[in-house]
């Protein structure tokens, strides 16, 4: 696999990342291990966690995996913190140093490679979240830190401030919801992470499933949209507007040979600022198909075809 740096930085990782918000619960153990096997032989390296991913049972899991099964040398190892357990957003400093003390004590290790703000939280200064950042950096607790869910005008905000005085961590990455099916990160989020130096790392690259063609005739059995958990997060792309995009997906996969979700993979993986999308597959099997993308480069004609009906309305200003 290639391996691409994160923005500006210096930190160099696969161009595909392994994400794991449901290792624990839909993801058991041993297909963990499964996919985590896979991913390394692939040349995978990029790992994302986070502290409230299955109440702290995928952090858990990847410890256990990185001391039995495979070296943490070779994962660039990233986790995130921001959440409470009871789903409310803390971005004080009180709780980000806590909640990554307790991450490096439920992964085993002394420090993680990349360490991100979950989330926005308005309630807290912006100033005072970010200086948890540094200390973490300063303590060595993380070597490189980043934001995730942010808007463009606080990826902005966070990253001028960074780089605003001497010894601060610089923002080096930026986690969005981002695929063909949500471009609207194009407006200002891409760009701000462009021009602070950070790499894209979008998550749901997959258009939270939708965009491997298997809802075209009907909600599977066993499927995320036909599971209480997760209906309503992939219902808002079963419209016919979505439908349509993923028709085209299709189409150009036929002409390929390849796989739709190969097709939608490789888009977003090329698309200027991503460092590497997080795929997170609940069965080694599926991980096997994304991990079949990395061959893949569209031609010019199919790229510039997908860009068109996938495009945005405009927008004001």
């Amino acid at each position: 696999m290639e391996e691409r740096h994160v923005g500006r930085s210096g930190l160099l990782v696969s161009r595909l990342a392994l994400g794991t918000m449901t290792w624990g619960q839909d993801t058991v153990p041993d297909e963990a291990a499964a996919q985590l096997s896979a991913f390394v032989d692939a040349g995978g390296t990029l790992v994302d966690t986070a502290d409230v991913y299955c109440d702290g049972d995928s952090e858990r899991i990847l410890g256990h995996l990185m001391r039995e099964l495979v070296g943490r040398e070779d994962l660039v190892l990233a986790t995130k913190s921001g959440i409470r357990p009871d789903g409310r957003y803390d971005g004080s400093r009180r709780h980000l140093i806590a909640a990554l003390d307790a991450s490096l004590d439920r992964l085993g290790v002394e420090h993680v490679d990349l360490w991100q703000l979950h989330v926005h939280d308005p309630a807290t200064p912006l100033e005072e979240t970010l200086s948890a950042l540094d200390e973490a950096v300063a303590s060595g607790r993380t070597r490189y830190v980043g934001v995730s869910n942010y808007t463009g005008w606080q990826v902005a905000k966070a990253a001028a401030w960074q780089r605003a005085w001497p010894g601060r961590a610089p923002v080096v990455s930026v986690q969005a919801e981002y695929s063909l099916l949500s471009r609207d990160v194009e407006r200002e989020v891409v760009p701000a992470a462009v021009d602070a130096g950070a790499g894209l790392l979008p998550w749901s690259p997959l258009g939270r499933g939708v965009l491997t063609g298997k809802y075209r005739t009907g909600i599977p059995a066993g499927s995320r949209a036909a599971s209480t958990a997760f209906a309503e997060f992939v219902q808002p792309y079963l419209d016919e507007e979505c439908a349509r995009i993923v028709e085209s997906v299709v189409t150009a996969a036929e002409g390929l040979g390849v796989s739709p979700l190969s097709v939608a993979l490789a888009w977003i993986r090329d698309r200027p600022g991503v460092a590497a999308p997080v795929v997170g597959a609940r069965t080694a099997a599926q991980l096997a198909q994304a991990l079949g993308s990395e061959a893949l480069t569209l031609p010019h004609e199919i790229r510039a075809a997908l860009d068109d009906v996938s495009d945005m309305a405009p927008a004001h200003p």
